[in-house]
């Protein structure tokens, strides 16, 4: 993927800068999260009780893990920052999740970039304004505001 430069990145501050591809979350996806993290709920890993318990019709994705499909969506749609090679998770300002994934379903993630923060140190904070959509669904998966850092390393001035 190519590369953006600092300049470019604060000209787009208010504009969507990317829309990743959609992403089928699977069973086989929640079921692998749910041993990850011990939460093995039944609206999550069982889907004939959560077909006949809940109102979803089948099982549904943690919202964990939808959440954290971000980072794979982010590197398949945006182009890195020039110079950096690392960028780091900072949070969310503002995390709602709106609508259940379900099993089968298919997401992409809408970002718009809010701000740019560039600071001497090298160290640029990035928000993006990211919405994750359920395909043919009215309401979005989750909609947040995330915070990002990516890592400009300084070059030692030689005499």
């Amino acid at each position: 993927m190519k590369s953006i430069t600092l300049d470019e990145l604060k000209a787009n501050v208010g504009r969507e800068v990317g829309l990743s591809p959609w992403r089928v979350v699977t069973q086989k996806m929640i079921d692998q999260f749910a041993d990850a993290t011990d939460d093995h709920q039944f609206i999550h890993v069982d889907p004939e009780r959560a077909a006949a318990e809940t109102p979803f019709g089948g099982t549904i994705a943690h919202g964990f893990l939808t959440l954290s499909m971000l980072s794979a969506m982010t590197f398949e749609t945006l182009p890195g920052l020039a110079g950096s090679d690392i960028a780091i998770n900072y949070g969310f300002d503002k995390l709602r999740f709106i609508t259940p994934v379900k099993s089968g379903a298919r997401i992409r993630a809408r970002f718009v970039l809010a701000d740019v923060n560039a600071r001497p140190s090298g160290w640029i904070q990035i928000a993006y304004n990211v919405t994750i959509e359920v395909e043919n669904s009215l309401k979005p998966a989750i909609q947040a505001k995330w915070l990002t850092i990516a890592v400009i390393e300084k070059k030692a001035e030689t005499a």
